[in-house]
């Protein structure tokens, strides 16, 4: 059986599907270059797909400049 594509993940869960380290990925959330993650039932979540649309360019008109 195939495994489920995740819907939220953890931060350090998020840094590896993105290939840096947990603490380029906060700060990347705190410069504002990538949405905070939400916080459910106590946990820090991010949403995969809101995730996809911004590094695609999709969720900010146009392509992402990452200089």
């Amino acid at each position: 059986m195939r495994r489920p594509d995740p819907i939220l993940a953890a931060p350090a869960t998020m840094a590896r599907l993105l290939d840096m380290t947990p603490k380029q990925l906060a700060a990347l959330v705190e410069a504002g270059a990538l949405p905070a993650p939400r916080q459910i039932g106590g946990l820090e979540r991010f949403d995969v797909d809101e995730l996809r649309r911004v590094i695609r360019g999709e969720a900010i008109g146009g392509e992402m400049s990452w200089a």
